[in-house]
């Protein structure tokens, strides 16, 4: 006989209020409660903070929020989804291809697959067509429970090796969540939406790439499709729409286009600056080194080369050693053209960030509790070892440069630290042209492992960073789970002109670093004390902050940042003896500016000039040399006006002068 005793549930909404049950209920049952038109909309339920099936039963009182449509915790359900119902389509074109994984990402999802045959571009038209007929369907997608060694026997009878491989190396005893729908069955933590039918036919399968089993490259290599999901058909034309403005806006083809760098396969992930490209890197570099100063900063330089023994005592050469580049440090002789190492060599690596160098420079002199804060700060060159498939133009390099800063400072100095640097931060996005900035506040990982310090210093760095932005008046979102080794962190997202997130600005708050280097200082109490440290940067990296503006801008930089800020050029040689002039009086002016004399016909040289994205262009032809006028023509626009040189000169040296 059945003893189970049902208790009542208490369910509290969003609103406040709370509806009363006589037992368990499910999300389904709590939506169809509030009404009709909820519980059709209905997609899923998040419990607690957790998401869960709208079948699944809840047991106990909760916190409970209903996802809909609207909401923007439907887009990795419905991309989620469309991943699975993808897998469903390949198997039904493709009875022999095997299932492997298949995530929902930013953006999109992907799913992949084992099959002998390649897929093609006609096949991705032909599995997007069975995708929507499967929509239509409107397959229930049901949640089942089964024994981990049954589900590996299972998977491996209908010949799907790699999801029985998956499911082999969950511990034993651990239930399995297969989802079902149809005749497609599949590993997954969930949730899921209740039907195929509530995914809609706003998706799009994008591409096809390789990748390796388990992303080792020792495995096989399977087949990735790439696709995109959205709430709506507005939001996916819209997706696809910067996708081409993207397109357009690459930095690696304005780059070429502007002559600001090139890459090469003799320096892998390492940047050749041209002239061009360089000014604009020391145009940022300047203008960041006059705010730092003004905001109390100094500025140091540390080795590129540092002992092993000094990054285990950091901690990063057990964290991070496989993405540093590592060398001996003697080599004492040579056997046939071979270098021989001696054994007790001592290794080095090249630094891969600045923060234990900049401790070093703090430790070297006694410092007291009347010293701080030091804000300290470098434009360090660093180096990295990523993946040579990693490597993207200037997005993803191995030799960066980082606006890097560190401040020490004493814990009750946290707050006014943080609010003054988002303070700095924000102004700094302002004047580089990006107005919409979100704030995300890391917090600890929930491995232990994969933090430092106890739980009591983290419950204070997290309380103390959301502190922090809150007074400087910024909103933010939690992102569990997400901090660094370290401690929590600060991250400032910027959203471009066509739309796009990037992650740039940092604060990271760390106690831990100092401990370990033995940082400290005299406090009032003449006891040594250690001092917080601030990890902090606004760009991030020189390399990827410039591919960025070059796409946020279209190469169309303002003036202060534009390589060639005018180009004075003449119709007619007689007006070859005036355009020098004027060149001559932007340049000591500060303009930079370069003469076009050429013998060619002036519509040629607009057209050139503006394909290298020169923001002004100065028309001179013999009226214009009688009268001291120019003609001038902006970039994108086709007009022009005439107007006195003088005034010109004066207009332009305003405009060209860098933000304060």
């Amino acid at each position: 006989m059945d003893q189970t005793v049902e208790h009542p549930v208490k369910i509290t909404l969003p609103d406040g209020s709370a509806r009363q049950f006589d037992g368990p209920v499910t999300g389904a049952e709590l939506a169809a409660s509030i009404g009709p038109g909820l519980a059709k909309a209905a997609l899923a339920v998040r419990v607690d903070g957790q998401e869960w099936d709208l079948t699944r039963t809840i047991r106990r009182d909760a916190r409970v929020e209903i996802i809909t449509r609207k909401d923007e915790a439907a887009l990795e359900l419905l991309r989620h989804d469309a991943a699975h119902i993808m897998a469903e389509a390949v198997q039904e074109l493709y009875p022999e291809t095997q299932v492997t994984i298949g995530p929902a990402i930013q953006d999109g999802f992907y799913y992949d697959f084992a099959r002998k045959e390649p897929f093609t571009p006609d096949d991705l038209e032909k599995i997007e067509q069975r995708m929507r007929e499967i929509v239509d369907r409107d397959e229930a997608i049901v949640r089942e429970e089964w024994d981990r060694d049954e589900a590996v026997a299972f998977f491996k009878k209908i010949g799907e090796d790699y999801k029985a491989e998956i499911i082999a190396s969950i511990p034993a005893g651990e239930a399995i969540g297969l989802y079902r729908q149809g005749e497609f069955i599949d590993l997954c933590r969930g949730p899921h939406l209740p039907s195929t039918g509530k995914l809609g036919k706003a998706f799009k399968l994008m591409k096809l790439a390789g990748a390796y089993w388990r992303g080792n490259s020792d495995n096989e290599m399977l087949q990735r499709i790439y696709g995109t999901a959205w709430r709506d058909d507005k939001e996916l034309k819209e997706y696809l729409f910067r996708l081409e403005e993207a397109e357009k806006r690459d930095h690696r083809r304005i780059g070429r286009e502007m002559d600001l760098y090139h890459l090469q396969e003799e320096a892998q992930g390492s940047v050749f600056w041209h002239p061009k490209g360089y000014v604009i890197w020391q145009a940022l570099e300047q203008y960041l080194r006059r705010r730092l100063t003004a905001s109390g900063y100094v500025e140091v330089k540390t080795p590129q080369l540092l002992d092993s023994r000094f990054w285990e005592q950091s901690g990063h050469w057990s964290k991070f050693r496989e993405n540093m580049f590592v060398v001996p440090d003697e080599i004492p002789s040579t056997e046939d053209d071979k270098p021989i190492v001696s054994s007790d060599a001592r290794m080095m690596a090249l630094k891969p960030m600045n923060c234990p160098a900049h401790i070093q420079i703090f430790k070297n002199d006694i410092r007291s509790y009347r010293d701080l804060p030091i804000r300290m700060a470098e434009f360090g060159c660093c180096h990295r070892n990523e993946a040579h498939g990693a490597l993207h133009g200037l997005m993803r390099v191995r030799q960066m440069t980082q606006d890097d800063a560190h401040i020490f400072c004493r814990v009750d100095q946290i707050v006014g630290e943080t609010k003054a640097f988002c303070e700095l931060l924000a102004s700094v996005y302002e004047h580089l042209g990006f107005h919409d900035v979100s704030v995300k506040l890391a917090t600890r990982p929930d491995d232990p492992a994969l933090r430092g310090g106890t739980d009591e210093t983290w419950d204070l760095s997290e309380r103390l960073l959301a502190e922090a932005v809150t007074a400087a008046g910024l909103e933010f979102t939690y992102s569990p789970g997400e901090g660094a080794f370290y401690g929590p962190k600060l991250e400032f997202h910027l959203r471009d002109a066509i739309g796009r997130s990037w992650q740039c600005g940092t604060l990271q708050l760390d106690f831990v670093l100092p401990e370990r280097l033995d940082a400290s200082y005299i406090g009032e109490d003449g006891a040594k004390h250690r001092p917080v440290m601030l990890h902090r940067a606004i760009l991030g990296s020189f390399e990827r902050f410039i591919g960025m503006l070059v796409e946020h801008y279209a190469g169309k930089f303002p003036l202060w940042l534009a390589p060639v800020q005018v180009v004075v050029a003449t119709i007619t040689q007689d007006g070859d003896a005036y355009a020098r002039e004027a060149v001559d009086l932007l340049k000591q002016a500060g303009i930079r500016v370069e003469a076009d004399l050429r013998n060619e016909k002036i519509n040629y040289k607009v057209r050139e000039h503006s394909v290298a994205k020169v923001p002004v262009i100065l028309v001179i032809g013999r009226k214009e040399a009688e009268e001291r006028t120019v003609s001038v023509r902006r970039l994108g626009s086709n007009d022009q006006k005439v107007s006195a040189f003088d005034e010109v000169l004066a207009d332009l040296r305003a405009e060209a002068t860098p933000p304060a």
